[in-house]
């Protein structure tokens, strides 16, 4: 297995959490991944497709061009791993997709767009300019040119909705974060929904599970009852609710890929 992640500079690193490239031939054959409440550049260099399976394991998957962007899920959904064998991206902040889409990100909730219905010629020639690059690294630099060329095509979120993602991520409550921006309801959600793809409240929430992931995706047995009120539940059924319907499966059950890779989960053959 060969990862290679890169953080950009400013101003983009306010934004983009890390550019990526992965490379590996994997035994197992899905994984679901689980809703993050973030959003994802994907190109796989592999092949021309990208393969998400929202119903049962016989059911045909939604099919997309090899490059597209990855909405916000609020679901987990699985992909067939022959996409992980040479796949590279980009993972945006929690609604740090925005100053990049010309679109707003409720539009590609739930669904993979392909580049070029969202940047047009620039988008559908992103896959054979990576194809074109001669290494891992090559493949990161090219992705952080076309991130300067993409800067601030959409609309940069102001700087209350910011300070709100912020917040919430943090776990504190939607009504302390309205009264503190100072911006009503109906604007407010309107706005939030446009830069993150989500509603305010199940923002938080997924946010909230991500936190219990990050925590336990170590391998090291977890004291369930103590994680959910660290981390923001009022009790371990709480808790147990969440993870079998942001994660469709119990706490027990949870196992990462590995270490970094905690919403990533092998589906059992």
């Amino acid at each position: 297995m060969r990862v290679l992640v890169h953080t950009p500079a400013p101003p983009l690193a306010r934004f983009v959490e890390r550019i990526w490239y992965f490379e590996s031939a994997l035994s197992h054959h899905r994984e679901r991944i689980l809703p993050s409440g973030t959003m994802q550049v994907l190109i796989n260099l592999h092949e021309d497709e990208l393969r998400a399976y929202h119903g049962g394991p016989d059911d045909p998957p939604l099919v997309s061009r090899g490059a597209a962007v990855s909405g916000p899920y609020a679901r987990p959904f699985a992909i067939d791993t022959a996409e992980q064998r040479r796949i590279a991206g980009i993972t945006f902040r929690p609604g740090g997709a925005a100053p990049f889409l010309p679109l707003p990100c409720l539009e590609v909730r739930e669904q993979h767009v392909a580049l070029g219905d969202v940047w047009g010629t620039d988008g559908a020639v992103l896959r054979e300019r990576l194809l074109e690059a001669d290494s891992g690294p090559a493949v990161l630099a090219t992705l952080e040119t076309v991130l300067r060329e993409w800067w601030a095509r959409g609309s940069m979120p102001g700087e209350g909705i910011l300070a709100s993602i912020d917040a919430l991520d943090r776990g504190q409550p939607v009504a302390d974060v309205l009264d503190a921006i100072g911006m009503g309801h109906g604007r407010f959600v309107r706005g939030f929904r446009a830069a993150v793809g989500l509603t305010p409240k199940r923002f938080a929430r997924i946010r909230r599970f991500r936190r219990v992931l990050a925590a336990v995706s170590t391998g090291q047995p977890a004291p369930w009852a103590e994680m959910a009120v660290a981390c923001g539940y009022y009790d371990q059924a709480h808790l147990i609710r969440d993870f079998r319907e942001l994660g469709g499966m119990r706490p027990s059950s949870y196992a990462p890929r590995g270490p970094g890779d905690d919403t990533h989960v092998v589906v059992p053959a």
